[in-house]
């Protein structure tokens, strides 16, 4: 691209805006004139596409309202977009989810991003869960924010924890289990 064009598209381009992917839900507050009136108007939905780079990147929202699945496209540095709000990030591997409109209610939803591998500090979090659970500081160290050994190393931080916990609901469920088993076999005898 030519430097002198580039130089006049940097001046529209909108660094206020956080950064989202395909898959998330986004809440955009659009402004809308009516006559000599204007005011905003969100409009959430999926973001299933994101095309272009610069001032020419644009992202498609789809929601379903009313039974009827409805597609917005808009110019991402758009001085008609009074904000945008991520409401919930989504865990997908498909750059375009053109997928979702062949999809209907539960079948529609995508599974929602891990909180590790979005939160900033979250390193600091799970090196104190470490610390909890006795484990090595120094293992917790080596996981990088967004690296997908967070995952491990959060699930060690709690397996223990977890694990206990896990066998404290089964010894409970088996004990209500026997429980009710007892009274059924008493009801039936009174019968």
């Amino acid at each position: 691209m030519d430097p002198r064009i580039a130089a006049i598209e940097k001046e529209y381009v909108r660094t206020d805006l956080p950064s989202f992917a395909p898959g998330d839900t986004v809440r955009v507050r659009v402004r809308v004139r009516e006559g000599d009136k204007e005011r905003i108007q969100p409009f959430e939905g999926i973001c299933i596409a994101k095309r272009g780079a610069g001032v020419n990147a644009t992202f498609t929202l789809r929601r379903v309202s009313g039974g009827v699945g409805v597609e917005r496209i808009f110019p991402l540095h758009s001085p008609w977009i009074a904000g945008l709000e991520i409401v919930r990030r989504g865990d997908v591997r498909r750059a375009k989810l053109y997928y979702l409109r062949a999809r209907m209610g539960k079948k529609a939803r995508v599974r929602e991003r891990k909180w590790w591998l979005d939160k900033p500090g979250a390193v600091e979090e799970m090196q104190a869960l470490a610390a909890e659970a006795g484990i090595d500081a120094a293992e917790v160290d080596e996981v990088d924010e967004g690296d997908d050994g967070a995952a491990a190393t959060a699930a060690a931080v709690g397996a223990e924890s977890v694990g206990d916990r896990i066998e404290d609901a089964v010894d409970t469920a088996g004990d209500m289990l026997e429980d009710a088993v007892e009274d059924v076999k008493g009801v039936a005898q009174n019968v």
